[in-house]
């Protein structure tokens, strides 16, 4: 395992990794910090009224390490620094994904959950992705032809499924799904999220109220302790943000 993941192709991978973690960390620590009014840090705001979101230094970093991957045709240790830069700005970028989404800043609201809940899927795949674990890929070195044809075979129904996933609303399986195909082609035969494409054009009214129903209580169960997570490891909202993002759910 060990020779794998530090196989010079699988190192690029690893850096960025170990990169975007370690940038997440220190990025969520010194927000915290400004937040609370402690440290060195402070909200720097210019006589204007700009704020350079650090989205805006992350898109630069991102986009230098993927020309510097593309300029460093795979050889060292050009590949090397572009893996550490692109995981240095795509952290930054992912971090501030829900004032992307929504076009305003709702870093410290409910709705910012949903950076921390991307970047730990990111972090998830780019854990794959490290130890050799590659969506829609079989392994052309087995000499057992029949498997080839079962899983040439089964990539349409993988994909397929991938597609109906995503439009029934659940993308964090999805994700999931693109390296396991088995959870992906599961997602599919069960219920979408209630407000989802999939569920808005073809379920009944019945079916949607079961889809209701099942999300309900699906969030019921599981919604606390990701959302006590997402608290723990990027700070909770306050009362009052807590609860309009709970009146809009």
């Amino acid at each position: 395992m060990d020779r794998h993941v530090l196989d010079p192709g699988r190192l690029p991978l690893l850096l960025a990794l170990f990169a975007f973690i370690v940038t997440f960390l220190v990025t969520r620590a010194i927000t915290r910090l400004i937040r609370a009014g402690r440290g060195p840090f402070r909200n720097r705001v210019s006589p204007e009224g700009v704020h350079v979101h650090h989205a805006v230094p992350g898109l630069i970093v991102l986009l230098v390490g993927a020309y510097l991957s593309l300029g460093s045709q795979g050889a060292q240790p050009g590949v090397g620094i572009a893996g550490l830069l692109i995981g240095v700005g795509s952290s930054l970028l992912l971090d501030e994904f829900a004032l992307i989404l929504h076009l305003r800043d709702v870093y410290w609201s409910g709705e910012g959950r949903v950076s921390v809940e991307l970047v730990t899927l990111t972090t998830a795949c780019l854990a794959l992705l490290t130890v050799g674990l590659q969506p829609f890929h079989f392994h052309p070195k087995s000499q057992d032809h029949w498997f080839h044809l079962v899983m040439l075979a089964g990539l349409p129904i993988h994909v397929f499924a991938e597609i109906v996933v995503m439009l029934k609303g659940k993308y964090h399986v999805a994700l999931i799904g693109a390296f396991l195909a088995p959870v992906a082609v599961f997602a599919a035969l069960t219920l979408g999220r209630p407000r989802s494409w999939w569920a808005r054009r073809r379920y009944s009214p019945a079916k949607q109220h079961r889809a209701l129903d099942r999300s309900q209580r699906w969030d019921a169960r599981w919604g606390r302790l990701a959302a006590g997570f997402s608290d723990f490891v990027a700070g909770s909202p306050t009362p009052a943000e807590r609860s309009e993002h709970n009146s809009r759910d």
